[in-house]
């Protein structure tokens, strides 16, 4: 990182912190570009963000400046590799349930039900019986709302609370506790309810077992249904006080919230068959950057006629677009802002109300600034929290018959709204009950480009030309942030990884060394 500078600012929505007046068209020379540099790269000098913090997993930033610290190229690398692809092939296909969910410490529920999905058609189990898909749901929608509670409360608040460039030491969870110890209150326990109905329904709170192909290993008691219940209620205020928070925000400052990394871009989601949100299950739909709809009801098992996946050599995450629109023009965004945009209703009174408010303030079209994901999310965390109520009182949850089966396949495709978006899971499995192939594209992997666009729309913003301070650079954090990216997840390439191994002796003398490209 560039050190911080002693600079003066104004402050973002009437609290401390560091912004400055949006440049204009004019302000920025014409010869701007982001992806090739015009100057000779001998004449730049890189900054590099690294890590990006307060997200999940290990990425960075790369910024490239001439002398007069004018922008002309920014990209966000993910640095981690993971196989998972690859090493879950040859294992038998019940494992793999357990076995993805590694993925992830934050959101292993969303690739365990994925898996369970794929491999329910496997072992022919088209579908599961009520109290197996009533379990499942309310598992996953415990994962929402745990998820989307640390986002916003521990990960995002710091920033919206004190400001983009406040303090670097006060900006985190604990200046958040100091200075508004009942927001944060509220955030860690709404994060803790959701982790007790994973615990109560997958297991444990962190990697459970509780979903299998064909169903579910357990039930709720009634008491445990009656002790989830005790407290449902109150996390439906909560998620509507955090509605209420975010919404004010947008309001109070609309300059900034409305345009802040805007990323204009199609985008996707899993709505029910009546145009609903659904989190869990459903078809696929697709609307352009004005809201028109560009395919509906598709089933999901034919994902792989409507989406390629590109690879680019400075990432280890790959860049999916829709195959019909070509890489420039098909790229597009998932998540919470394109699901509660992409839906014709949302089935619970609160959240529906929510979704209508957020509608009318833009006016009737889309909105496409970053920071409008935090308003969205805080939007499905509501929709969680009352459709957990609903399903606590439903006796299917108690159910004996937990599994089924049917005619043996070969192959599934399963997808579930995961916290950050999207998430497919493909497995191809033979006679002999080992996997043969594996792809995933997960959520995150789906907004790449938007999240790489976004930087970009930042830096041409706020860095152009200016004194690059610790603040400015937060600037371009908070616009990866907004996207609530799971870094390690979506760790996925094709090809082979380069590689340099360095032979020293023991006094550290290098006495050999071998690359591979």
């Amino acid at each position: 990182r560039a050190a911080p500078a002693g600079s003066s600012s104004t402050s973002l929505f009437g609290r401390s912190g560091a912004s400055r007046e949006p440049l204009t068209d004019d302000d920025i020379q014409m010869s701007f570009q982001l992806e090739t540099a015009t100057v000779a790269s001998d004449t730049l000098r890189r900054i590099a963000i690294d890590p990006v913090s307060r997200v999940e997993g290990h990425g960075k930033v790369t910024i490239l400046l001439d002398e007069d610290n004018k922008v002309h190229q920014v990209r966000l690398h993910i640095v981690e590799f993971r196989g998972f692809e690859r090493f879950i092939q040859g294992r038998p296909y019940w494992e793999v349930p357990v076995m993805v969910q590694r993925l992830c410490g934050i959101c292993p529920v969303s690739h365990h039900l994925a898996a369970s999905k794929a491999l329910d058609l496997v072992v022919g189990a088209a579908r599961v019986t009520p109290t197996a898909d009533k379990m499942r749901r309310l598992m996953h929608y415990g994962q929402i709302l745990q998820s989307h509670a640390l986002h916003f409360f521990h990960l995002s608040s710091p920033d919206l609370l004190f400001g983009f460039g406040s303090e670097l030491g006060r900006r985190n969870i604990v200046g958040v506790a100091q200075q508004y110890p009942d927001i944060a209150k509220k955030g860690i326990l709404l994060r803790k309810f959701g982790q007790e109905v994973i615990r109560l329904t997958a297991g444990k709170r962190v990697h459970g077992t509780g979903a299998v192909p064909g169903g579910v290993n357990r039930a709720l008691s009634a008491d445990e249904r009656k002790l989830l219940l005790a407290d449902a209620y109150q996390m439906i205020a909560w998620s509507r006080d955090a509605v209420r928070i975010i919404k004010e925000l947008h309001q109070q400052d609309r300059a900034l919230y409305d345009h802040f990394g805007t990323v204009r871009s199609s985008f996707m989601g899993l709505v029910a068959p009546d145009g609903s949100l659904d989190l869990y299950h459903g078809v696929l739909r697709a609307r352009d950057a004005d809201g028109r709809i560009l395919f509906d009801q598709v089933d999901y098992q034919t994902y792989d006629r409507l989406i390629t996946e590109e690879v680019k050599p400075w990432s280890y995450m790959k860049f999916p677009y829709f195959t019909s629109m070509g890489p420039e023009a098909g790229w597009y965004k998932v998540g919470p802002l394109a699901r509660v945009q992409n839906c014709d209703s949302i089935p619970t009174p609160f959240a529906e109300h929510e979704r209508r408010e957020l509608v009318a303030y833009a006016g009737g079209k889309p909105l496409h600034g970053s920071l409008a994901f935090h308003w969205a999310r805080m939007i499905e965390m509501l929709f969680a929290a009352e459709t957990i109520k609903d399903l606590l009182h439903d006796d299917d949850l108690s159910g004996t018959e937990l599994m089924t089966s049917g005619e043996r396949r070969r192959e599934g495709v399963g997808v579930i709204e995961a916290p950050r978006g999207t998430l497919f899971h493909h497995y191809q499995v033979g006679d002999d009950d080992l996997v043969t192939m594996a792809n995933l594209i997960v959520s995150t992997t789906n907004n790449n480009q938007a999240m790489n666009t976004a930087v970009r729309e930042v830096a041409k913003q706020y860095l152009h030309g200016q004194e690059i301070t610790e603040g400015l650079l937060n600037h371009i954090e908070v616009a990866i942030r907004a996207f609530d990216p799971c870094l390690s997840c979506a760790t996925h390439a094709l090809g082979q990884m380069p590689l340099e191994v360095t032979l020293v002796d023991a006094e550290g003398t290098e006495l050999d060394r071998k690359y591979k490209a």
